[in-house]
């Protein structure tokens, strides 16, 4: 009797689960990131009311919507993925349908699918399984330092660069970018859904960590602490090249956008820098002259408005700390006229040098610094001095013009041969014979 029963029952399951399935899924929330897709059965008129939940017959058809990724697993691993929006035909499952594909093929698959549940005592032995993974941006994730995070302030004007502690506090979002991986190493074979508030402890910890390192690279970029909203994007860069091992290569997750609320340092760090800022100010001579100018005149304020010790006395002990000082702000201010007028002579360019064709002036080294041309060559003979020289005596150290080849010229028009001591004989240019009268030198 338990033979009949099972051969029955293989029967029956084998002739149930043959129906083509349609598997679909309602509107994720933002609140799940995973869901097992679940059959359509209409119990009012369907007859596919008894096959088995986890079993995906051949033919069957998968709806996948828009900010979904479906994903089917056969025994535990997957075998196929579809992240366009439409409509998915399962064709490769290892379970028959006599309603779709060959008949006779179909009918024969279905017998022996019957022998094999017979052997099982009229179970499926199969798990197959579809799920729907949530791949829109999954936004509103809070953040907020509770301790204080270092940060690398740097500012060239003032040859600045200190570590200072601050506190930020903001949102994120992230998005699903591998189903895979993230079915995988994350979510695994779940029986009904999958839930942000699972990860989302996991995620704002490993945040935290990371912030320390991705403000690093923002501080490297010359980006000041209190200029970090209004650089969101190269955060978000900047966190996901640290959290690209941890979430994009083992979880399938990136970070998308990066908001920042407001940041802070402490008072402490905020008048260090301020201080330093304006003290830099002061290697200006001008800005010295007008600080100081400035303090005399509140001074002076501040003398006549003493009727204790007398004014006399207040104007005294000003002059006293002037003089102890070792600057006034006349001294300060000739010294800035000083500078502004050794400012145009330094931005001036060098005089002198020599033209080049293209109309470059001041050149000084053998080739122009504008289009790389030679320097031409001047006319004369150079003496071992280094002088170049028109006449027969050398104009610097008095040496005599050495005797040498004759180089020619026509005295007509000026035309020049290449070979300056081998002439034609006559010039192409006006036709006059080269003689005596055209030699240079």
């Amino acid at each position: 009797m338990g033979l009949i029963s099972a051969a029955m029952g293989a029967a029956s399951s084998a002739l149930a689960d043959s129906w083509r399935d349609y598997f679909y899924c309602e509107a994720l929330s933002p609140e799940v990131l995973v869901v097992k897709g679940a059959k359509r059965v209409n119990k009012s008129h369907s007859s596919n009311t008894k096959g088995d939940e986890n079993i995906i017959s051949n033919g069957s058809i998968v709806a996948v919507n828009e900010g979904q990724c479906m994903i089917i697993v056969d025994q535990g691993k997957v075998v196929e993925l579809c992240a366009d929006p439409g409509e998915f035909v399962y064709d490769e499952s290892t379970e028959p349908s006599i309603f779709y594909g060959n008949l006779g093929q179909s009918i024969k698959d279905t017998f022996a699918q019957i022998g094999k549940r017979l052997t099982f005592g009229g179970d499926t032995a199969k798990d197959q399984r579809v799920y729907y993974i949530n791949t829109k941006e999954i936004i509103g994730n809070k953040y907020g330092t509770v301790n204080p995070v270092p940060f690398r302030v740097v500012d060239k004007n003032i040859n600045l660069d200190v570590d200072i502690s601050i506190r930020c506090h903001g949102e994120y979002s992230y998005r699903i970018v591998d189903p895979i991986l993230f079915y995988t190493n994350v979510c695994g074979n779940v029986s009904s859904e999958y839930n942000r508030e699972e990860i989302d402890g996991q995620l704002k910890s490993e945040l935290m960590t990371a912030l320390q390192p991705a403000f690093a690279k923002i501080s490297e970029m010359g980006i000041r602490y209190s200029a970090l909203p209004g650089h969101t994007t190269e955060m978000a860069d900047a966190l996901n090249d640290v959290l690209s091992k941890k979430w994009g290569e083992l979880r399938g997750i990136e970070v998308v956008s990066f908001g920042v609320n407001s940041v802070t340092a402490s008072p402490e760090d905020e008048k260090m820098i301020k201080d330093l800022q304006r003290t830099a100010t002061m290697k200006d001579a001008s800005m010295g002259a007008a600080a100081l100018t400035a303090a005399q005149a509140d001074a002076m304020k501040a003398a006549a408005s003493n009727t204790s010790a007398g004014p006399m006395m207040a104007f005294a002990g000003m002059n006293m700390a002037q003089q102890a000082g070792g600057a006034n702000a006349a001294s300060l201010y000739a010294m800035a006229a000083q500078q502004q007028q050794a400012a145009p002579a330094a931005a001036a360019p060098a005089q002198g040098g020599w033209t080049c064709a293209c109309g470059k002036t001041g050149n000084t080294g053998k080739f122009c610094s504008e289009c790389g041309a030679p320097q031409p060559s001047e006319e004369g003979w150079t003496c071992t001095c280094g002088t170049v020289n028109k006449g027969k005596f050398c104009s610097n150290c008095g040496a005599k013009k050495p005797a040498g080849a004759p180089v020619y010229k026509c005295d007509k028009c000026g035309w020049e041969p290449e070979d300056k001591s081998n002439p034609p004989k006559f010039c192409p240019q006006c036709g006059d014979k080269f003689d005596d009268d055209d030699v240079v030198k």
